[in-house]
């Protein structure tokens, strides 16, 4: 197979098109951001397990819950969704805060958790 050249692969696309095509030399330099590439992929990770997201769900849906609330409503042990909190904290998805002996959660302000809430709302 015959690789091809980057002016051949954009005569394939469309004039109109076209326009919406980020700079080759800006779209290399992005990449080379391996940091942000990693932080962006650790991320996503973190969502793609179903008790997480399910957990995300919730705290969508719900200003903030505790464990115990989280545990009964999606059916899992308390030192499971424990457990997993401590991972999503880990990566800066939710937060904390203490209130006597319960600890409540909440989603944390940041563009993965904008997005989570714009698809998981619309479910």
């Amino acid at each position: 197979m015959q690789m091809r050249n980057t002016k051949q692969i954009i005569r394939t696309i469309p004039r109109s098109a076209r326009k919406n095509l980020v700079p080759r030399k800006l779209v290399i330099k992005e990449l080379k951001n391996h940091k942000a590439l990693v932080q962006c992929a650790e991320e996503f990770d973190m969502v793609s397990d179903l008790t997480r997201l399910k957990i995300c769900y919730l705290l969508c849906r719900h200003k903030e819950l505790s464990v115990g609330e989280i545990a009964e409503i999606i059916g899992v042990s308390i030192s499971a969704v424990s457990h997993t909190l401590k991972k999503l904290k880990k990566a800066n998805i939710v937060e904390s805060r203490r209130d006597f002996r319960n600890v409540y959660y909440q989603l944390k302000q940041s563009p993965l958790v904008d997005m989570l809430k714009g698809r998981l709302n619309s479910l």
